[in-house]
């Protein structure tokens, strides 16, 4: 009979109510509110389910991000491997492959302007840089919270790993998802007030018809002229307009098919399970976590409006020409912050069709993030 109770006690004690802290309660609620968010509310679900679900699973059973060093029989925990993809640099640039080949750069080439709008949003990003600066963190640190503010996660991941970050690259990853998810939410108001009723109404000018050599051309020149100016944002670039080539050329349709659907959602799972994993509640309850998830929005906030004000001086020098909502799709959310910008100036005049005209900025916004990682590379000689 003793032996049946010493049984049943160990096998109390091996679930997880013995083990589980205050913070992991609070972090299994935030896993929580993200599901909600991504499943109810439609708020980017194919990142939200994955990055939440795995913050789920890491604050019930920690070891399944257990480090292969800290393993008694030498194998490391589930999502541990699927991290390693992250801290190595190869999930990033394969997800950009991804976003090439499903992107059509068309807006961005009718209409290079859109270029400038692009590299406005990225202002966000300097901003937070400064500012992480202030409050403490170092360079490197500083340069890879500060790319948040571009909305976009691959990117932060894949600088915070080049910069050896890897002790705050949870932090920031989930803080860049959770921006990119919540753009919806972040971006009308701030839209709203920096632009008057009238110029949210302004119609833009149908854009012209791109021609097949210059969608498969586009790819190519970008390529070669970043990548000689900047060749360590070439894994990032050159991915991105690898993806789109292959969409372009329209002779590998089956390599266009695989980087778009198989390979990009595979990548999403491996990249969105490992990131919410990192979010245990000793590595993320800390008040650096809080540090970097407010400077990330300060500088989505900044970036935005950077975008916004950029289009409303384009507006006045266009002599109200350019809707300058279409400025806050500078940021790279794609295709998300197009469709807000879509939104709100449908809201103020339903006739009002702005999101080809919105993806333009939206896709310069990917470039010009990837640009400004690299000119972070560039500067700390990685």
């Amino acid at each position: 009979m003793s032996y049946v109770l010493e049984t049943m006690e160990n096998l109390i004690h091996q679930t997880a109510f013995f083990n589980l802290t205050i913070g992991n309660v609070v972090m299994i609620l935030v896993a929580c509110v993200f599901l909600y968010l991504a499943i109810r509310k439609g708020y980017e679900p194919l990142l939200l389910v994955p990055i939440s679900f795995g913050m789920l699973l890491v604050n019930i059973y920690p070891d399944i991000m257990l480090a292969i060093e800290d393993s008694a029989n030498g194998t490391g925990g589930l999502l541990h491997y699927f991290y390693l993809l992250d801290e190595w640099g190869i999930l990033p640039p394969l997800i950009f492959l991804g976003v090439g080949a499903m992107t059509d750069f068309g807006p961005l080439i009718a209409n290079p302007k859109s270029f400038l709008l692009g590299a406005a949003a990225q202002f966000g990003i300097f901003i937070a840089y400064f500012g992480a600066i202030a409050l403490g963190f170092g360079d490197k640190a500083a340069a890879a919270i500060s790319i948040i503010g571009g909305a976009d996660g691959p990117t932060s991941i894949y600088l915070a790993g080049k910069l050896g970050q890897t002790a705050i690259l949870g932090p920031i990853a989930v803080a860049a998802y959770s921006y990119m998810s919540l753009v919806p939410i972040i971006q009308p108001p701030i839209m709203k007030l920096l632009t008057t009723e009238k110029e949210r109404k302004i119609k833009m000018e149908q854009l012209r018809p791109v021609s097949r050599l210059e969608k498969i051309l586009f790819p190519i020149i970008v390529t070669i002229i970043v990548c000689v100016i900047l060749p360590s944002t070439a894994p990032l670039i050159g991915m991105l307009m690898l993806g789109n080539l292959f969409r372009e050329s329209g002779v590998v349709r089956q390599l266009t098919e695989t980087a778009s659907n198989a390979l990009m959602y595979i990548v999403v799972i491996l990249l969105g399970t490992s990131v919410g994993a990192t979010t245990s509640a000793q590595a993320f309850l800390t008040p650096t976590t809080i540090a970097i998830v407010v400077l990330g929005l300060i500088a989505f906030i900044f970036g935005t409006a950077a975008g916004v004000l950029f289009g409303k001086l384009m507006c006045h020098l266009t002599h109200g020409k350019v809707n300058p909502l279409i400025g806050s799709a500078g940021v790279s959310a794609v295709p998300m912050a197009a469709r807000v910008s879509q939104k709100v100036g449908a809201e103020a005049d339903p006739t009002n069709f702005l999101l080809m005209h919105a993806m333009g900025p939206n896709v310069a916004g990917v470039i010009g993030t990837a640009v400004a990682a690299g000119v972070f590379m560039a500067i700390f000689g990685v």
